[in-house]
């Protein structure tokens, strides 16, 4: 998989193949001041500007028309502060090379999401989170941005510079300015038991709130058509390292995870009818394991099979009652859906558009093999996410509009104020834009 989207005769393309744009022109500075004189010269040619990242948003929110903005040279630390521990990044740095760069000097994010294939600019803009009791998205790790505005300007924020702009521009969606440097809290390098097991559908929704009290990180996966489960835990560990053996971790991770998974969903794509007994088999693929490592090592893992992905925010209150709808919409609907549904938790935190934003929130995604029809699945689960004031991922497929999200974020109107403020001319404007924030 390459990790920026395809551009084919200045066609450019996501990562899921569902958005594609033609820019006018591309730019692939190599400084801020480069990135600057690039926004200042489209205003002048009044065209409109995004920058884009590994491509693996399934919205259009990079999508332009206008100047399109690569940041692959933006990469790489600047600085690392050992006494307040921080580490400032270039804004198109991979998560990977992050993470990777981070362990060689014995350092480590608290917390992250499941692919590393994002810059770190596009991951934290869009939101993307993993899974924490404690800990939450990877916006909410930032201690400082560095962000260039409309009129060409670098502006930097943190708790205690432009607080306000800090407040929202973690999760900007790119609509504040171009980020260009992020500087993360870190800490000493730890290390994670995660205990993978198989559990019935029914007793982990009768032991939910158990399951998420008692470990620092769980998640867990349902195969639709089924009553199974596979659950995760990740707890911090005193050692010693247990990585998963080599052979076992290729076998388990690529053939079983990626490579008879693909062609279990090319089968189900060509006969849908034998998705439900496929599904009884992979939910039954991988057994039990535990192993020890250290952090991106368990948090992240590779995803190579293609799809296409709405993923919804809830109140973690309402979690259970939600997945028992979706269940019961599956069951009756007919629909054939070959890719597990994932749920993980964020507690609350005080960024204006973060999904987990002011309330403890638990995540569903539900998810479709690229190629394969999703809109009669993603409507009938949209339906019963927003029924709990259900917030969309701002990366992933999704119907709602400024309207909605005036109702279900309380803070709404501060982010659009400060849009107002930072970018009166709408520079930063994309379709994506004008519906989730209003023109």
């Amino acid at each position: 998989m390459s990790s920026t989207a395809s551009g084919k005769n200045g066609t450019w393309r996501n990562w899921g193949g569902n958005v594609s744009a033609r820019p006018a022109r591309e730019v692939t500075p190599a400084s801020v001041d480069e990135l600057a004189a690039a926004v200042r010269r489209a205003a002048e040619d009044g065209l409109k500007v995004k920058a884009v990242g590994s491509g693996h948003s399934f919205t259009s929110i990079a999508a332009t028309d206008g100047v399109l903005i690569r940041p692959q040279l933006l990469t790489g630390i600047r600085d690392i502060d050992r006494e307040a521990m921080t580490v400032t990044v270039e804004s198109g740095t991979p998560l990977k090379r992050l993470n990777v760069a981070l362990a060689r000097e014995g350092l480590s994010l608290t917390n992250m999401g499941d692919i590393m294939e994002q810059t770190v600019s596009g991951a934290t803009s869009t939101g993307t989170h993993g899974t924490g009791r404690d800990s939450a998205s990877i916006a909410a790790q930032i201690k400082g941005l560095e962000l260039v505005t409309a009129d060409g300007s670098v502006l930097t924020c943190s708790e205690k510079e432009n607080p306000e702009v800090f407040a929202a521009a973690r999760i900007g969606l790119g609509a504040l300015g171009i980020v260009t440097a992020i500087t993360f809290a870190v800490e000493p390098v730890f290390l994670l038991t995660a205990r993978e097991e198989p559990m019935p559908f029914d007793r982990v929704l009768t032991d939910f709130e158990e399951l998420w009290a008692e470990n620092e990180h769980f998640e867990f996966y349902w195969f639709p058509h089924t009553g199974n489960t596979n659950t995760k835990r990740n707890n911090r560990s005193a050692g010693p390292e247990r990585p998963v053996p080599q052979l076992q971790s290729w076998f388990e991770d690529e053939f079983l995870s990626n490579g008879v998974f693909q062609v279990a969903n090319w089968v189900g794509r060509a006969v849908p009818a034998t998705i439900p007994a496929i599904a009884q088999i992979s939910s039954k693929a991988l057994s039990a394991r535990t192993y020890t490592d250290i952090p991106y090592k368990v948090f992240t893992s590779p995803r190579r099979v293609r799809f296409v992905e709405m993923e919804y925010a809830v109140p973690r209150a309402a979690v259970v009652e939600t997945l028992r709808e979706l269940k019961t919409m599956v069951d009756r609907s007919g629909l054939k859906v070959s890719f597990p549904v994932e749920v993980r938790t964020a507690p609350a935190d005080d960024i204006t558009l973060s999904t987990a934003s002011g309330r403890d929130t638990a995540y569903i995604a539900v998810h479709m093999f690229q190629g394969t029809p999703y809109q009669r699945y993603f409507t009938a689960a949209e339906r019963i996410f927003t029924a709990h004031e259900g917030r969309p991922h701002w990366g992933k497929v999704h119907t709602r509009d400024a309207e909605y999200f005036s109702r279900v974020y309380p803070r709404f109107a501060e982010f659009t104020e400060l849009r107002d403020r930072l970018d009166p001319d709408r520079r930063f404007q994309n379709d994506y834009l004008r519906r989730v924030l209003g023109a």
